[in-house]
C-alpha cells in the first residue's frame, strides 16, 4: 500500500530509527513525505542541555540517511512527559496530526519506559479517526529494543508483531543512521547495539520468509 505522507511518533531521539529506521527509509524511497514528531529529550534535569544539543545533532545525521523530510522536537525532558496535564500533551500530538495530514502514522509500543507508554496514549487520542485522523489508513506500533522486549511476559501487554515490513533493501542504512547515535548506541552485547539490532531484524525477517524485516502491531488499518 502506498502512503503519501507519514508521521513517526517517537518519544526520544533514535527510537525511531530503532523500531522503524528501515521502513522509514523504504516509504521515502516511494515518495513519501516522512515527518517525524520526538516528544521528549535528553534535558535537564537528568541530563545537561549539551546532552540533548548532541542528540538532535545526531538524529538530524540519521534522519538525513534514512529521509526524513521534517523533524519536530516538543522539548520535554526525558521521564517527566507525566509531569505535562494530559491534555495539554494530546493538544501537542493532535497539533502534529493537524500539521501533516499523515495518512500513515507509526507510534511507540507501550512499554517497559514510562515515556514510551505515555507516547502511546497521547498518540491513541490524536490519531482517532476524526478531522485530520481520518486520513490515517494505517495506524501501527513499533517494538524499541531496551524497553519492548523488557514487558513481563503474561503480566504486561507483549509485542507480538502482526504485521513485518520487508528491509532487506534498506538494514545498511539503518545500521548506518543507528550509528549515528554515538552517545546512544552501546557495545555488544548491549540490547542498542548495532549487533542486536541486526539479531532482531533478522528474527523478524525469518519468522516472515525473508532475510530482514521490522514488526509493527496494527491498530487500526483501513483499505
Amino acid at each position: 500500500m502506498d502512503y503519501d505522507r507519514a508521521l513517526i511518533i517517537t518519544p526520544h531521539p533514535d527510537d525511531d530509527i530503532l523500531g522503524a529506521g528501515g521502513y522509514i527509509k523504504k516509504l521515502s524511497e516511494s515518495g513519501c513525505e516522512v515527518n517525524v514528531l520526538t516528544v521528549s529529550g535528553h534535558l535537564p534535569p537528568l541530563y545537561s542541555k549539551d546532552a540533548f544539543a548532541t542528540t538532535v545533532k545526531e538524529a538530524a545525521k540519521a534522519h538525513a540517511l534514512v529521509g526524513v523530510a521534517h523533524s519536530q522536537y516538543l522539548k520535554i525532558p526525558a521521564t517527566t512527559i507525566g509531569d505535562v496535564p494530559i491534555n495539554e500533551l494530546n493538544d501537542k500530538v493532535v497539533d502534529a496530526v493537524n500539521t501533516f495530514k499523515p495518512s500513515l502514522v507509526l507510534c511507540p509500543y507501550p512499554d517497559r519506559h514510562i515515556d514510551h507508554r505515555l507516547v502511546f496514549d497521547a498518540a491513541m487520542v490524536a490519531t482517532r479517526p476524526v478531522g485530520a485522523g481520518a486520513n490515517i489508513r494505517l495506524l501501527a506500533a513499533y517494538e524499541t529494543l531496551s524497553e519492548t522486549h523488557w514487558n513481563a511476559p503474561h503480566i504486561e501487554a507483549n509485542f507480538v508483531p502482526n504485521l513485518v515490513v520487508d528491509i532487506t533493501d534498506t538494514i545498511e542504512v539503518k545500521k548506518q543512521a543507528l550509528s549515528c547515535f554515538v552517545s546512544q548506541i552501546s557495545p555488544f552485547p548491549g540490547p542498542r547495539s548495532i549487533e542486536a539490532v541486526e539479531a532482531l531484524s533478522i528474527f523478524r525477517g525469518t519468522q516472515s520468509g525473508f532475510a530482514y524485516g521490522e514488526g509493527f502491531h496494527i491498530i487500526r488499518m483501513v483499505s
